[in-house]
């Protein structure tokens, strides 16, 4: 099984706005029974929309980090599709960046004694 990081991001209808921890719940169980695992939610907050959704002009973004097998993508997809809540829902590929590390203490002392020196030859 080859787990992938995703990006999720679910848009909740705005009139949840005051019990919003039942379907962040919901979405989150899901998530779980699919077999994946969350590593990140952020509530977004409520937002105007761009253009309306359901007849809605607002709508409450929560945005997910999680860990899936990429073959439970549309299972998932299917179950939010029939989740009342979500208005809308986007499943994207995380990119990770592997960093360089940063420089270490010693690299630090061996550029500022080659300093010194590089000024003495001038």
């Amino acid at each position: 099984m080859c787990v992938k990081p995703y990006e999720l991001v679910v848009l909740l209808h705005p009139d949840l706005e005051i019990d919003v921890d039942t379907p962040i719940a919901a979405v989150e169980k899901l998530i779980k029974g699919v077999g994946g695992t969350i590593s990140k939610r952020d509530n977004w907050g409520k937002k105007r929309l761009a253009y309306p959704v359901r007849k809605q002009q607002f709508g409450i973004y929560i945005y997910f980090e999680v860990e899936l097998d990429p073959q439970q993508i549309r299972p998932l997809e299917a179950a939010l599709r029939i989740t009342e809540e979500v208005m809308r829902f986007l499943i994207v590929n995380r990119v990770v960046e592997h960093r360089k590390p940063l420089d270490t203490p010693k690299q630090k002392e061996v550029t500022a004694a080659a300093e010194p020196a590089a000024e003495e030859g001038k």
